[in-house]
């Protein structure tokens, strides 16, 4: 696993990435087949800080490595979320928002892969 600090400042990052989606989408009225994708970016963003958060307090190798394959699973699953709605919005302000949300879930994902690959020697 990694030390504390660089545990502490994952699990800042991925609480900033899921009050970042929070933010985003909270003022934005959304047509009635974006909300679906929103309700499941809202899921998924948070549950990439929660199970990075459980890997970190893991009873176990096996739990840590668990944990962080959901929350790795997770940012990739925001990446379509983001997309799928950064594609059927049309204000640009808001697509340019949701693409700097998309390269940072596309970083935590790559980020968690590294740290399994890593971990699984």
């Amino acid at each position: 696993m990694e030390d504390g600090a660089a545990v502490y400042d994952l699990e800042e990052r991925t609480f900033k990435f899921a009050l970042d989606i929070r933010r985003c989408v909270g003022g934005t009225k959304w047509s009635r087949e974006q909300w679906t994708d929103v309700d499941q970016l809202l899921r998924s963003s948070g549950s990439v800080a929660a199970n990075y958060i459980e890997a970190n307090n893991a009873v176990s190798k096996s739990d840590f490595l668990f944990r962080i394959r959901l929350s790795k699973k997770e940012a990739s699953e925001c990446r379509l979320w983001l997309r799928l709605l950064g594609e059927t919005s049309d204000q640009e302000s808001l697509k340019q928002s949701l693409r700097t949300l998309y390269k940072e879930s596309d970083e935590l994902a790559r980020i968690l892969a590294t740290i399994l690959r890593k971990s699984q020697n």
